[in-house]
């Protein structure tokens, strides 16, 4: 089972039949503690602002949920403010602490001369490593971004891509059982679906 994180942050939607579109796994969207922590793979995804999503989390009891879930090796997708909302802090909201799950910040896309804030559309990911949702793609492919803040991780290692928009924004990592793309596989294409068929292989192959 695949249990999709459901806090009232959006998005929920198109990762739902993202992963119904890939099959052999049932999709749960849920805030039960019991039904996340039961859960052969945990998806956190989400749109919006970084301070909301945390204060919803936490009404909700599943930021300690995470932590618990992270502790128990279960693998784990945080996608787009997911993403970001695993690290310690952000730009958009200061003042306000993020789950510390990996260390890193986020901080907002610097302006550039010809580029656009937020940052929509399509971009190449430059591969850092043999990251494992990646396992078995082309170098460079292009993904869809929607976003106006981006990662910088404290740990070099745990970056499996990056894509250059200015700045060097850390587009993925990869940590033990925690994964996390800034883009949004759902919404790109067949190379995002097969991240995300990758990411549910990992579950079947250390279930």
């Amino acid at each position: 089972m695949i249990a999709i994180i459901d806090y009232d942050a959006g998005n929920m939607y198109n990762v739902e039949k993202a992963f119904e579109y890939i099959g052999g796994e049932k999709v749960v969207p849920t805030m039960d503690r019991d039904l996340i922590l039961s859960a052969d793979k945990v998806v956190l995804p989400g749109v919006g602002s970084f301070g909301d999503a945390m204060q919803k989390l936490k009404k909700n009891g599943l930021a300690g949920t995470i932590h618990e879930v992270v502790e128990k090796k279960t693998p784990f997708l945080g996608i787009c403010l997911g993403l970001q909302l695993l690290f310690e802090s952000s730009e958009e909201s200061e003042g306000v602490m993020g789950l510390g799950v990996l260390k890193g910040k986020i901080l907002k896309i610097p302006p550039a001369e010809g580029l656009k804030i937020p940052h929509i559309g399509w971009n190449s990911l430059d591969f850092r490593k043999n990251g494992r949702l990646f396992e078995g793609m082309e170098a460079n492919p292009y993904v869809y971004f929607v976003h106006s803040y981006y990662l910088k991780a404290e740990e070099e290692e745990i970056i499996t891509a990056t894509t250059d928009y200015g700045v060097c924004i850390h587009s993925s990592v990869e940590k033990d059982n925690i994964f996390g793309c800034q883009f949004h596989p759902e919404k790109s294409g067949n190379t995002g679906i097969q991240i995300l068929r990758n990411f549910v292989k990992l579950g079947r192959e250390e279930k």
